[in-house]
């Protein structure tokens, strides 16, 4: 039965079909082959509990909140900010790119709104003061996927929903990470540019008066993340409704920079509609052939199995990382997350591990993916975003930072508190 699903979809992925359509495919397949029971029939109600769930509504919020940030223009006075505060460092306006990223992280939860946003203001920077292009492009990418890492994260959010696992304790255990991962990709261009100055581009440089008076444009980021994770662990508000906060802050200040008009909110509302249709139908087809999959005794199978191969936890764990970068590469990462976590979440919990660090560890794993060819979504996001030249200078580019993640996966898997201290601390 594992073989037939797992053929089914390759098969029906190499066809192009739509990843959503794909997986509903093999669940109707693998119930009409394997149940006696008209299992279709469920389909109906888990796409009612879907679009009710009070976890998954949060989706959507914040799904506007990035895109009234990224049509705004506030993304181009954060970066101007940050180019004052990092641009003397080796490796000049590429930090900018990281610590930009970071920081705009902080209010969307996306990657691709995040490589966007830095993207749009960025790349043009990058043949004007003489950088290495394939590098420079590699840090955007690289960047973006901070958007689904440092709170608050759309994919901590469905990974919750997917575990029962929750929201607050999965934001917190993100965020030393997060900080972590950005600084490390940091020391990566560090030690490029060290190793091959020409890479560097020209720095520049700004007098501590420019930094100060340029604090102001980092405000707005800030007061978006202190609304929305903030009301969250003060106790004021559930996730949802922290990202409903959010998404009212956001609308506050796009008007005070006036820049509010409908043109404007209606691209945010066309394409808040566009991302979220796509993020359900991928999610109503994957708890379709999720349920279809312990219907038939897969999900089951799958969880015997491994037990009673009576590995070292580790060993099965450093499995499931592989299995982890080796499908990323071939497969959309929020398809590939809500496909495969509700069949390993319980392995991986029945193997001693702890759910919210296993969270972390799945988001850096999709993170890699990413910037994975021949797939990665934010390799095509930061190519869209170019006036020339092939997808390759963005995958070689970005190479380096694929290093990096697996390098910061590494110290997970031996140093879980990397996750785990804050919750812990905090009472998470």
């Amino acid at each position: 039965m594992i073989g037939t699903a797992a053929g089914g979809m390759l098969l029906l992925l190499a066809l192009s079909i739509p990843v959503a359509a794909a997986m509903g495919l093999v669940g109707l397949m693998l119930g009409e082959m394997y149940s006696p029971l008209s299992i279709y029939k469920a389909v109906g109600q888990m796409a009612w509990n879907a679009g009710n769930d009070p976890i998954l509504v949060s989706i959507p919020f914040f799904v506007l909140l990035g895109e009234l940030l990224l049509r705004s223009g506030i993304g181009e006075g954060m970066y101007g900010a940050m180019v004052k505060w990092l641009s003397w460092l080796p490796g000049g306006l590429m930090h900018s790119n990281i610590g930009t990223s970071a920081i705009f992280s902080a209010t969307c939860g996306s990657s691709v709104a995040t490589a966007a946003t830095v993207g749009t203001v960025a790349i043009p920077q990058c043949g004007r003061y003489g950088y290495n292009e394939r590098l420079f492009l590699g840090t955007v990418a690289a960047g973006g996927t901070l958007g689904i890492l440092i709170p608050p994260s759309i994919n901590l959010v469905v990974y919750g929903a997917l575990t029962n696992t929750s929201i607050p304790a999965l934001y917190m255990a993100a965020m030393l990470p997060g900080i972590l991962l950005a600084l490390l990709f940091m020391v990566t261009i560090l030690l490029c540019c060290l190793v091959k100055p020409e890479m560097g581009g020209k720095r520049l440089r700004a007098s501590w008066a420019e930094r100060i008076a340029s604090l102001k444009d980092l405000l707005p980021p800030l007061a978006i993340f202190v609304l929305v994770v903030g009301s969250i662990y003060i106790g004021v508000a559930t996730p949802t409704e922290a990202a409903a906060l959010g998404v009212l802050g956001s609308l506050f200040l796009v008007w005070i920079t006036g820049r509010l008009n409908w043109g404007m909110l209606r691209s945010a509302l066309e394409g808040t509609l566009l991302t979220t249709g796509m993020m359900l139908a991928i999610i109503i087809g994957a708890y379709f052939l999720n349920f279809v999959l312990g219907s038939v005794g897969i999900t089951r199978g799958v969880s015997t199995f491994v037990q009673e191969l009576d590995l070292p936890p580790m060993v099965t764990m450093l499995a499931i990382v592989a299995f982890y970068f080796v499908l990323g590469m071939f497969m959309e990462t929020l398809s590939m997350m809500v496909a495969t976590v509700p069949i390993i979440a319980p392995v991986v919990v029945a193997l001693g591990f702890d759910p919210v660090w296993f969270g972390i560890l799945v988001v850096l794993l999709i993170e890699t993916a990413m910037i994975t060819g021949p797939v990665g979504i934010n390799l095509f996001v930061v190519q869209g975003l170019r006036k020339s030249g092939g997808i390759n200078d963005v995958i070689v580019g970005a190479l380096p930072f694929v290093g990096t993640l697996l390098a910061m996966i590494a110290l997970m898997l031996a140093v879980p508190d990397v996750a785990l201290l804050l919750p812990r601390l905090f009472g998470g």
